[in-house]
């Protein structure tokens, strides 16, 4: 009997998932964001949200779960029903660096719990320094670092994430000594960045903007292989001569792993229709981020490539989480 039932109950199991997939959507979906309401990643969400509602014919509705650099509201996602009627978007720190810091008590595995969809955006990063370091280039500020080890601060959003991670790579590639100061988030290394207390910072364009605009900031250099669309006069890592010490910070929309593929398929449609649009492309720029959609294989190879890389920056650094 058991012999008999079993595949069964497999091709119904198959049947009524074809059958939902054929009908997807037909109710509203949630869409979250990992990080608070207002920030960068919210407003990506929000955007793709609406231009989802519009091709789907179903309320996408955003919703915020913050918590542990973005891994509470990506576990939320991972641990969904697998209706395709919960999806999320993933940042980089979640998705392949916490994985490195948090061990065994990383509550999911970003290649096993999760679909890959596409890439949403990437946000670029910048090295800029206080204009009381008196210099005017990254060569400028090599020098002076190796001139005075351990006597120069940098800043980062926090422990453990993009930003500190980004230090850590380019002290190492050039070759200097020094001191990394974590903050709860960007804005108050930004005070201590205008203030002269930190030498200099790695952090999301977006925060730099205002200031660089004012000449209180003076940036040095993008951690990116393309120079920013805001700032294009502002050398990439490999003009700067530093080309390993990229940090694009990324964020990705995902499904739980058990998704039918062919609902994953009618929301990668969605998301990347959205994605290519004026609007959205515009919209991302005001916030120092580019859309670059990938298909789900592309995705995981990136994932890959990230984990790896910061896997071993975390390994060489040896960073812990306090």
């Amino acid at each position: 009997m058991r012999r008999f039932l079993a595949p069964l109950v497999v091709a119904l199991a198959f049947w009524a998932g074809g059958a939902g997939a054929q009908n997807y959507p037909t109710r509203p979906i949630t869409l979250v964001v990992p990080f608070p309401a207002g920030g960068p990643s919210d407003v990506y969400g929000r955007l793709l949200a609406k231009g989802m509602t519009e091709r789907l014919g179903q309320q996408v509705i955003v919703e915020n779960k913050s918590g542990a650099a973005g891994v509470t509201g990506v576990d939320f996602v991972a641990k969904a029903a697998p209706d395709g009627y919960v999806i999320g978007l993933a940042s980089s720190s979640a998705a392949t660096i916490m994985p490195h810091l948090m061990g065994s008590k990383m509550p999911f595995d970003s290649f096993k719990d999760l679909a890959p969809i596409t890439m949403v955006s990437r946000v670029q990063e910048m090295l800029a320094v206080s204009p009381s370091v008196g210099v005017d280039d990254i060569k400028g500020l090599v020098a002076k670092a190796k001139a005075a080890p351990g006597k120069l601060n940098y800043g980062s959003a926090g422990l453990g994430g993009i930003t500190h991670l980004a230090g850590e790579l380019f002290t190492r590639d050039a070759g200097i000594d020094a001191v990394h100061v974590p903050y709860r988030g960007a804005a108050p290394a930004m005070v201590d960045l205008l203030s002269g207390q930190l030498q200099y910072a790695i952090l999301d364009i977006t925060i730099f903007l205002p200031h660089i605009n004012t000449g209180k900031i003076k940036p040095l250099m993008v951690t990116s292989k393309v120079p920013a669309p805001l700032l294009p006069n502002v050398p990439t890592a490999a003009q700067a001569g530093y080309p390993n010490v990229l940090s694009d910070n990324w964020y990705g929309l995902y499904t739980a792993a058990a998704v039918p593929k062919a609902i994953q398929d009618k929301i990668y449609e969605a998301a990347v229709a959205t994605l290519k649009t004026n609007e959205v492309i515009e919209a991302f720029k005001l916030q120092g981020a580019v859309t670059g959609p990938l298909t789900p294989a592309e995705l995981v190879a990136f994932m890959r490539e990230e984990s790896a890389k910061w896997g071993a920056i975390v390994k060489s650094a040896n960073v812990k989480l306090e």
